[in-house]
């Protein structure tokens, strides 16, 4: 099983110019917090970085960041806002070894296929240097589906995604937070919020 939805990624190549200039009010909410967990300089993958907002938070705050996005024109859209080079990458391509202190997927790990997400986890914590962070955010729900768009979510329920993570590596910890939001659609709902160290 692929680690993305070709679907899902041909939307966003679609709508680049409208998605992207839709996150630009402000930084995912549960980054503050997150970065304050992190030591100074601290190198950060980000996976899934949309319009780019989040990673010019990130950099603003001192830290090395490596933003990446699945979808060419997403990239080159946050290249602009960043005005430096995006990376193209999918989740299924991240091959990194202990190169992180922090790894962040802000409402993307979301868009995994159920069968392929155990395994994009494994590549998630490799990536990690020992000690290091991650953060992810996806939508609730225990049944996974498709928006409106035709966009494929996992809509992981929160002992689904403890699954996952405990399936995935011998994490030195995992919290699971639940909670209410919003997204791109305009529809309200239940979110999982996931931190995790390795």
């Amino acid at each position: 099983m692929s680690g993305y939805d070709p679907s899902t990624l041909q939307f966003y190549a679609d709508e680049a110019p409208v998605y992207t200039a839709s996150g630009a009010g402000g930084v995912s909410r549960h980054l503050p917090a997150f970065a304050d967990l992190l030591p100074p300089g601290a190198r950060i993958l980000e996976l899934g970085c949309g319009g780019g907002t989040d990673a010019a938070y990130l950099a603003a705050r001192g830290f090395a960041v490596d933003p990446t996005d699945g979808v060419a024109a997403i990239a080159a859209k946050a290249s602009e806002r960043l005005g430096r080079a995006v990376r193209v990458m999918r989740f299924d391509e991240l091959d990194a070894a202990a190169a992180y202190d922090a790894i962040v997927a802000s409402a993307s790990l979301l868009h995994v296929p159920r069968p392929a997400l155990t395994a994009i986890l494994a590549r998630v914590h490799r990536a990690l240097r020992p000690g290091g962070w991650h953060l992810a955010t996806y939508k609730g729900g225990g049944c996974e589906g498709r928006d409106r768009f035709g966009r494929y979510f996992n809509y992981l329920a929160a002992d689904e995604a403890a699954d996952h993570y405990r399936a995935a590596a011998l994490w030195a910890q995992v919290e699971i937070e639940e909670g209410m939001g919003g997204g791109y659609d305009g529809v309200q709902g239940p979110w999982i919020k996931v931190t995790a160290r390795r």
